[in-house]
């Protein structure tokens, strides 16, 4: 799921690293929330508040805002700068680097803050938006922007046209396809919520630990998604064998 691309990808792959990210996205939604007071996985709601502090003439105090979403920009960036990067060395899993990019920031941010070494609630939007950046990034290239998982705005946008889609058979005569797209975004909306419940019940117990838990699902799933590689590309070598 973190490695085929293209016409090797198939709707499976993408609701398995969908379901993933989207559980992850939404404990860091929750859990930035509910400790700093802001909305960490996406910057629609920054720029607006960005603009109304520089049409009342309070620029100074809209930078911050401007600080937000440039951090979501930078991971963005540097998310697809080291997927081309890699992706010159061909046997090389191109998608590893950022996702454990974003792995390390969660758990930086986690520790940081447990242990006070990261006390500025500016400096934690910051770094938590950088990782969403990273996400929405890597997950969009490697589903061929099929897959987002950071805000539900376009999610619930896609689904409400699919959904409409059902009513047209003749106009839209792939309904595996419709169905699978449907099925792709009620996933990551659920997954989604889920994670924002979670999220919270666990920052409400045991704060900031939250955000490590997010960490170790994307290792675990980089690790899962190794070994089944591994053990397809040794079955595949013993069947080349078996037939020569």
């Amino acid at each position: 799921m973190f490695r085929h691309q293209g016409k090797n990808r198939t709707p499976k792959h993408n609701l398995q690293i969908a379901t993933i990210l989207s559980f992850v996205a939404g404990i860091v939604n929750v859990t930035g929330f509910l400790a700093i007071g802001q909305l960490t996985t996406n910057v629609t709601g920054h720029f607006a508040l960005f603009i109304n502090d520089v049409a009342h003439i309070e620029v100074w105090k809209g930078t911050v805002y401007f600080l937000y979403i440039f951090s979501f920009l930078a991971g963005s960036f540097t998310s697809s700068f080291l997927i081309e990067v890699i992706s010159v060395k061909k046997k090389v899993n191109k998608y590893v680097f950022p996702t454990i990019l974003e792995s390390a920031l969660l758990l930086l941010v986690a520790l940081g803050a447990e242990f006070s070494v990261i006390s500025s609630p500016d400096l934690i939007a910051c770094l938590l938006l950088f990782a969403m950046g990273v996400q929405n990034s890597f997950v969009t290239k490697i589903s061929d922007a099929v897959v987002r998982t950071t805000h539900l705005t376009g999610l619930f946008t896609d689904l409400g046209i699919e959904l409409s889609h059902l009513f047209f058979p003749k106009k839209f005569s792939d309904k595996h396809a419709l169905v699978s797209l449907i099925k792709l975004r009620i996933y990551i909306i659920g997954f989604f919520f889920l994670g924002g419940l979670i999220g919270g019940f666990i920052y409400s117990k045991i704060g900031y630990t939250s955000l490590v838990l997010c960490s170790v699902i994307l290792l675990c799933g980089l690790v899962y998604d190794n070994l089944r590689f591994r053990i397809i590309s040794i079955n595949r070598s013993v069947s080349m064998r078996n037939m020569t």
